[in-house]
């Protein structure tokens, strides 16, 4: 290969309205309005297309943009793609700013999910305004044993199981035993 990535420059998504969902993050997440800028015509493509790009500081040099598209249909989710799927992690330091968080939210009228707990990582999970799930995060102090038996043999084994046979490997179950205790033992898989 003749180059490397470096690191993510930057995650856009599409919003219903910039400023309510600049003032959204900045209460909400807490997270700082670092730019903006808005063009009649698209840079890339040179389509009229009059858009608004708004830019937010997701930490440690990450940023989270969106664009505005008032001349654009409404947006909308992939009716076929279930709305847990496409979802932003964002990490937190640890248990204690996720609860407080999750705390935060709920105060200001979100609905929270969670914590669940994914045997590496604890989360929670919620929509913000422009229907975009966010998931809030922390590592758990485990994971880097628990990650140390995900082998590389045990990935591709996993991989090849999968495309085989459309159907959840056994190999990382360990990591969601706690989580999926009950609902296992009550609802057979597949129903």
């Amino acid at each position: 290969m003749s180059f490397e990535i470096e690191k993510i420059h930057h995650v856009a998504y599409r919003c219903k309205d910039a400023k309510q969902t600049v003032e959204w993050y900045e209460k909400n997440l807490n997270m700082k309005f670092v730019l903006a800028f808005a063009e009649d015509y698209v840079p890339s493509t040179k389509a009229y297309d009059p858009y608004m790009h708004i830019f937010l500081d997701a930490g440690n040099g990450n940023v989270l943009a969106f664009f505005e598209l008032p001349n654009q249909p409404e947006m909308g989710a992939d009716p076929n793609t279930p709305l847990w799927v496409q979802h932003l992690a964002l990490k937190v330091k640890d248990r204690a700013a996720l609860l407080a968080a999750k705390q935060q939210l709920e105060d200001n009228g979100i609905d929270v999910l969670g914590v669940t707990n994914h045997g590496i990582f604890h989360s929670i999970y919620f929509f913000d305004p422009n229907g975009h799930r966010i998931e809030l995060t922390y590592d758990d102090e485990t994971s880097p044993e628990k990650i140390a038996l995900i082998t590389e043999e045990m990935k591709k084994d996993m991989l090849e199981e999968w495309t085989r046979t459309k159907r959840a490997p056994s190999h990382t179950h360990f990591l969601h035993a706690q989580e999926l205790a009950a609902v296992k033992d009550s609802i057979p898989a597949g129903e």
